[in-house]
Parts: structure tokens; C-alpha cells; sequence
């Protein structure tokens, strides 16, 4: 689209892109361990998450955990500790996983009942010069097809939920581009 912001913050404005601010509360929503990876118990906890089937296996083979399955057994038993690469392979392996297997039940609960309120907070120009400043308000919007927000977001493709974030803002009619960039969307599912 010609219309999308080219140099955000040019004049001083600050705020994240509205599809990142998506992102971030379908990560809150989604509960990950909150126990940090470098204590022992967060460590077990997120090893057990991507071992407990076979399934859950597979998909952190595909997520990018690279180690063999006996280096696993090693660190579930205690006898061996993970490097800091292996723990960021873990982690990172651990939210792939758990965006995925719970990406169907998020897609069921924002869509349930015709959809989601979504509160839509615009960026912060405090920074910028009077003449520069936007009359922004809040606004607030109903989603009734979270598809592809949620596909893009399991997926990790940040390009993608930039995309579908754009085309649902759309709706806001000639002033969506005010709300590419935001301060903070908040939904709840």
C-alpha cells in the first residue's frame, strides 16, 4: 500500500508498529512459563513441554532444537547443563511450540461471539514540535476475523501480521494510517 508510514518518528513521535503491539499481547495471552530458562525449574518445565509426546517432539525438532535425544535425556536426569546457545535453542523452540498449540484455541475465543473489542491507543508525540502534532484520540475496533492475525503470529511471520494488522485497520476508514503505529492495543480473550 502507497499510503504506509515510510520514516515514523521523523519528528519525534515514538511508538511500536500496531501489529508488534498485537504481538506482544497475544504472547501475554498465551502463558508462557514464567519462571525464567536459567533456573533449574523453568529449564525442566520447558524441557518437559517439548518432550511429553512424540508430537511435541517433532515440533521442537522443527522449531530448532538441534540436540539429540540422548543430550535431553542428560539434562532432564540432571547430569549434564545446557550451554547458553542450547538454552536460547530451548527457549526459542519452547515459544514456537507453545504459539502454535495454542493458536487454535486463541483463533476460537477472539472470533467466538462475532468477534473482539480491540482498543487501538495512539503513539505518544510529546516529543513533537506543536505544528507536527496529529489529533489522535483513542479508538477502539471489532475484529470478527482474527485468521490471519493469528496465522502470521504462530507462524512468526512478522511481515505477515504486519499485513493482516493493515488490512484490519483499514476499517477505521480514511484515518487508519494514524493507527500504524501505536502505543498500545489491548484485547482479552
Amino acid at each position: 500500500m502507497s499510503e504506509r508510514t515510510r520514516d515514523f518518528g521523523h519528528y519525534g513521535a515514538r511508538g511500536i508498529k500496531g501489529s508488534d503491539a498485537v504481538a506482544r499481547q497475544l504472547d501475554q495471552l498465551t502463558g508462557y512459563i514464567a519462571t525464567p530458562i536459567t533456573a533449574k525449574r523453568g529449564l525442566m518445565a520447558r524441557l518437559r513441554y517439548l518432550t511429553k509426546s512424540e508430537h511435541a517432539r517433532t515440533a521442537a525438532r522443527e522449531a530448532g532444537l538441534t540436540v539429540t535425544d540422548r543430550t535431553i535425556k542428560a539434562w532432564l536426569e540432571g547430569k549434564q547443563r545446557p550451554s547458553n546457545s542450547s538454552l536460547k535453542q530451548i527457549e526459542a523452540a519452547y515459544r514456537t511450540v507453545r504459539r502454535q498449540n495454542v493458536a487454535r484455541y486463541l483463533l476460537r475465543r477472539l472470533n467466538d461471539g462475532g468477534g473482539t473489542r480491540v482498543e487501538i491507543h495512539p503513539f505518544n508525540q510529546s516529543q513533537v514540535d506543536r505544528r507536527f502534532q496529529r489529533v489522535l484520540e483513542y479508538r477502539s475496533l471489532n475484529i470478527r476475523r482474527w485468521d490471519m492475525l493469528i496465522r502470521a503470529w504462530a507462524a512468526g511471520d512478522a511481515g505477515g501480521l504486519d499485513d493482516a494488522w493493515v488490512d484490519v485497520i483499514v476499517d477505521l476508514g480514511s484515518q487508519w494510517g494514524k493507527y500504524e503505529y501505536v502505543s498500545a492495543v489491548g484485547f482479552a480473550a
